[in-house]
């Protein structure tokens, strides 16, 4: 029987007070690590990964995918925990927005800027941030290694206007600057296993990985279901999921992604741009 740290009603309401909630060992050591090492020898993966730069040059490497399957990550994305939890944050059914693999690697992991997931998701045709996101730490997450950061309750502000700097969407600075002045700053510091929830109006940014680890996470987009997007989006984002067991993911092994599986690609310029931050 698989065993792992619940989220709880006592979490629901921290989530709603703060706009996220860190659950260590939401999954164990040893399915962030079956994860991590099958990401690491996944060839679609790989190939299918691109590079997404900064302001100074550095880049982050991700691979981003629409409609779950049967494969290690969708079965991690359609367990019943993560499912279950989504559920319970957004009150009601939800479908599976999207799920992205993060990969910064030592030395050279770019840094990202402030914003909000809903600041460009609204564009989208999303018209209610009923969205929540679910990342899992599948590395060690430091500060060093440019762990997430978060302006705690800024969730409670409402969308702020973004626009895009070179290839990243950012939130208007004046907004974060006075933000800054009445939330307070807190580093998303995980071990392999650990989970971070949050609200898609929440403040986050990253620094640039400087250290000699990489920081590899996988996170998943659930939406609810009757917030179905008036632009063209895939099905998966209002489609109720199909439920696996959480022992899945272990049954399952190193069980890879297959290339007809819907990938964002980044040569789909205008697709790129509306979707990644």
């Amino acid at each position: 029987m698989t065993t792992f740290s619940p989220f709880t009603r006592q979490h629901l309401a921290d989530f709603e007070r703060d706009g996220y909630v860190i659950i260590k060992g939401f999954f164990s050591p040893e399915e962030a690590d079956l994860i991590y090492q099958t990401s690491t020898e996944d060839k679609v993966i790989n190939d299918k990964s691109f590079d997404f730069n900064d302001s100074s040059g550095l880049r982050t490497k991700l691979a981003l995918w629409y409609t779950p399957q049967d494969d290690i990550y969708g079965l991690y994305s359609r367990s019943a925990r993560m499912v279950e939890t989504a559920e319970m944050i957004l009150n009601g059914t939800v479908g599976h927005y999207h799920s992205k693999l993060m990969q910064k690697e030592p030395k050279k992991g770019g840094a990202w800027e402030w914003h909000q997931d809903y600041g460009y998701w609204y564009n989208n045709g999303f018209l209610y941030p009923d969205m929540v996101s679910i990342m899992l730490a599948l590395t060690e997450a430091t500060r060093k290694n440019g762990c997430m950061q978060v302006l705690k309750g800024t969730h409670r502000m409402g969308r702020v206007e973004h626009n895009i700097t070179g290839e990243q969407v950012g939130a208007q600075m004046e907004k974060v600057e006075e933000a800054m002045k009445h939330h307070e700053l807190v580093y998303v510091e995980l071990q392999p296993g650990d989970a971070l929830f949050f609200h898609c109006n929440l403040l986050h940014r990253s620094n640039a990985n400087l250290s000699d680890h990489s920081r590899w996470s996988l996170i998943s987009v659930y939406n609810k279901a009757n917030n179905k997007p008036y632009k063209n989006e895939p099905a998966s984002c209002y489609t109720p999921i199909e439920k696996v067991a959480d022992d899945a993911l272990l049954k399952a092994g190193k069980k890879g992604i297959t290339a007809e599986a819907d990938f964002l690609s980044k040569d789909k310029d205008a697709e790129f741009k509306k979707e990644v931050h």
